[in-house]
């Protein structure tokens, strides 16, 4: 009771509220698909979405009672063990969707590349918090973090996954500029990060005809979608934009969407969005999207209260984690940017994602926790004083 008296409040009301809502649409979503597609009973993906969230739940009810300062002990083993799980997915890794980036365990489906953007996060509050408690720290060991990065994006690029490599790069970046250290040596860092940058782009010149396969140049072909309704890169996004417009303001009821009817691919995962949208109407969106900039709110009000450089990168970067997938996929949704297949917090099915997203919320949470304890030690000290 001590531990939940301490946890933000608010926040752990979203995730609730989000995990209820993310089942009754991923139920609505997927009710007709899982029959004349996939050919497996009705509950099929709300059950198994259930399962994941009970999981995600318990794993993170023991993250809550970690303290922060131990993540110490296994951070770089996590990191050698996604490098490791990333590369091996090119020899065992499943082929789904023109993508090689599942393994196939029978039960589910593992995708490294989501573990990988909350591994990254670990490791980097846990490093540079280390290395900033250095009295004299070689400027130059605040790229080897960012080293790492680059080679779980190329690797993640490789499988190919454009959108996973885009948020993993984002928030890599974004954690490596907030760093206190870095921008205290900014002129060293743009130095070392121009030259780097002028090797990126010899390397793209050399390599560049190989880099994206066809299908994911065909991607960059988003605008006026409905214009290529029978090509691959508009169709999937002008049936969006039909669910979106079929919905109105008040929507046209929870499960009556006729876009799921196999107009709309992936319905209950990257495109769920409109759904929501045509059933319970734009309304909805907009209150969908206001409570997501709640959540990033107490996210941010927990990051800025940190009583360390880790805690601190830890809820920024979640936040980041947590931003780029609602921007990169809401944008693509809507043909303002690439469509990348990018799900949405607790509201798109899948594992692997979910798994990640709410235990990175209760590391998020475990911060809060730290916050209020030295909070509360402070006062006690206080008060002794007297």
């Amino acid at each position: 009771m001590k531990t939940i008296a301490k946890m933000d409040k608010t926040l752990l009301f979203l995730m609730i509220i989000f995990s209820v809502f993310g089942l009754i649409m991923i139920f609505s979503a997927s009710s007709v698909s899982t029959v004349l597609r996939y050919h497996v009973p009705q509950y099929y993906f709300f059950l198994k979405q259930a399962i994941f969230l009970i999981m995600s739940f318990i794993i993170g009810i023991v993250v809550l009672n970690m303290p922060t300062s131990k993540y110490k002990y296994f951070s770089f083993l996590l990191i050698v063990a996604i490098i490791g799980a990333l590369t091996g997915l090119f020899i065992y890794g499943k082929m789904t969707n023109h993508a090689q980036s599942w393994y196939d365990l029978k039960l589910f489906n593992l995708q490294p590349s989501e573990f990988a953007k909350s591994i990254l996060i670990v490791y980097m509050a846990d490093y540079f918090n280390r290395l900033t408690k250095k009295k004299k720290p070689n400027i130059y060991l605040v790229f080897f973090p960012l080293s790492l990065a680059i080679i779980i994006c190329l690797l993640v690029f490789m499988q190919p996954d454009l959108g996973s490599a885009l948020i993993i790069g984002g928030i890599s970046v974004g954690i490596f500029f907030a760093v206190p250290i870095v921008r205290n040596n900014m002129k060293t860092v743009l130095k070392v990060l121009v030259f780097g940058l002028l090797l990126g782009i010899i390397a793209l010149l050399v390599l560049g005809k190989d880099l994206l396969n066809s299908r994911q140049l065909e991607r960059f072909n988003f605008q006026n979608p409905c214009e290529r309704y029978q090509q691959d890169s508009g169709y999937q996004v002008c049936n969006g934009f039909i669910a979106i417009n079929n919905g109105s303001i008040f929507g046209s009821g929870l499960g009556n969407s006729t876009q799921k009817y196999l107009y709309l691919p992936e319905s209950h995962t990257d495109m769920i969005f409109p759904i929501i949208v045509e059933e319970l109407g734009l309304v909805t969106g907009i209150v969908v999207i206001l409570l997501y900039a709640v959540m990033l709110y107490r996210i941010f009000k927990i990051a800025k209260r940190a009583t360390s450089l880790r805690g601190s990168i830890l809820a920024y970067g979640t936040l980041l984690y947590i931003l780029l997938h609602i921007l990169i996929n809401l944008m693509g949704i809507l043909a303002l940017i690439p469509l990348t297949g990018v799900p949405l917090p607790f509201l798109s099915y899948g594992g692997s994602f979910t798994i990640n997203v709410v235990v990175m919320l209760f590391v998020v949470q475990r911060v809060a926790i730290e916050n209020n304890d030295y909070k509360d030690k402070k006062i006690i000290k206080k008060i002794k004083a007297k």
